[in-house]
């Protein structure tokens, strides 16, 4: 959501008459399938203050409101923000700010988050997708300056993705637009998102150690168990050729997947972001190596791949990018009116 299209936000009756993009404060929420974070930041992008959550996913979707109305009492006495910008691990109806579903987190279907949030707080509030929010984010203030388009793809508890072009987040129908998480990979179901998610990974290196448990990767799990896939990046320090055949595995996967993507988009650059994506240039080269072979020669060497610059920041700061536009350029009216 930019300045010029239509928003999720809702229009309250005051904003500030001058916008000060530097000195306003504003609030960002990230939503995940496994963290929520509530952060008070500017239009720059830059965090100045950070509550964060560990989700517990059993508590549901109410667990996490309580969760985050428990930060918000915190973050805006605090701050007093102007606007909020939220990214949603899920399909959301970005323009209405209603969510469709969570893959990974039961009781969010058909909650109108933004009108929560709006109640709760008492300020204008856009949602929207967390990997487009992190591809605005990676955009505006990351990995893909300068980029007149550019993919970005979140490799964490699920996988998603967010496509801008020319400063814009890419909107088709609602809801939900590049879901390259839910792309089959093959005839058989296969997604995106169950071989190459941090989830995902868990299993396999529990597969995969169950029949080798010898080396260094079966080592760090047995000595500390539980979401696995942490201990790949020490392993594959280590030389561990589990670990490799395992990251390869994911780094192919994902790669078809993308190739799908370039060949629809073209982006000038894919940016790799996420918990998995943390593992560093070794995931990155993995998956560029897999990916140029597979675009059509017309299209050689194929989009840039890059590491996402903000990391764990991508989100927030995409969210603050979607407050401080909407204070910047308000609708006139709210976006339901007639």
């Amino acid at each position: 959501m930019l300045a010029g299209d239509s928003v999720s936000c809702k229009l309250m009756t005051s904003h500030p008459a001058h916008f000060d993009p530097a000195g306003t404060r504003l609030l960002a929420i990230e939503i995940g399938g496994s963290k929520l974070q509530v952060c008070a930041g500017n239009a720059q992008g830059q965090v100045f203050a950070r509550e964060r959550r560990t989700i517990q996913p059993a508590q549901g979707a109410d667990g996490i409101r309580a969760q985050l109305t428990e930060c918000l009492k915190l973050m805006t006495v605090a701050h007093r923000p102007a606007a909020i910008g939220v990214g949603y691990g899920g399909p959301v109806d970005w323009r209405s700010g209603r969510i469709a579903c969570s893959h990974h987190i039961p009781g969010w279907e058909g909650f109108h988050l933004a009108d929560w949030l709006q109640e709760l707080c008492g300020v204008p509030v856009c949602v929207d997708n967390d990997a487009n929010v992190a591809a605005l984010g990676e955009s505006r203030f990351g990995a893909g300056r300068g980029a007149g388009s550019m993919f970005y793809v979140t490799v964490g508890s699920g996988v998603g993705g967010g496509l801008v072009s020319e400063g814009r987040i890419f909107h088709g129908a609602s809801p939900g637009e590049a879901e390259i998480g839910q792309l089959r990979l093959d005839g058989t179901g296969r997604t995106t998102e169950s071989f190459c998610s941090g989830w995902s990974l868990n299993r396999r290196i529990r597969e995969v150690i169950a029949k080798n448990p010898g080396g260094d990767l079966a080592a760090r799990v047995k000595a500390d168990p539980g979401h696995e896939a942490r201990h790949l990046g020490p392993a594959l320090a280590a030389g561990d050729a589990l670990a490799r055949q395992i990251l390869d595995e994911a780094a192919a996967s994902l790669a078809h997947a993308l190739s799908h993507v370039t060949h629809l988009f073209h982006p000038e650059m894919i940016v790799l972001g996420g918990g998995v994506a943390l593992i560093g240039d070794t995931f990155r080269t993995a998956v560029a190596q897999h990916l140029r072979p597979l675009l059509m020669d017309v299209f050689q060497p194929g989009p840039r791949v890059a590491l996402s610059a903000l990391r764990e920041d991508a989100v927030p700061a995409g969210a603050l990018a979607l407050a401080s536009d909407f204070l910047s350029n308000p609708p006139q009216k709210p976006w339901n009116s007639p």
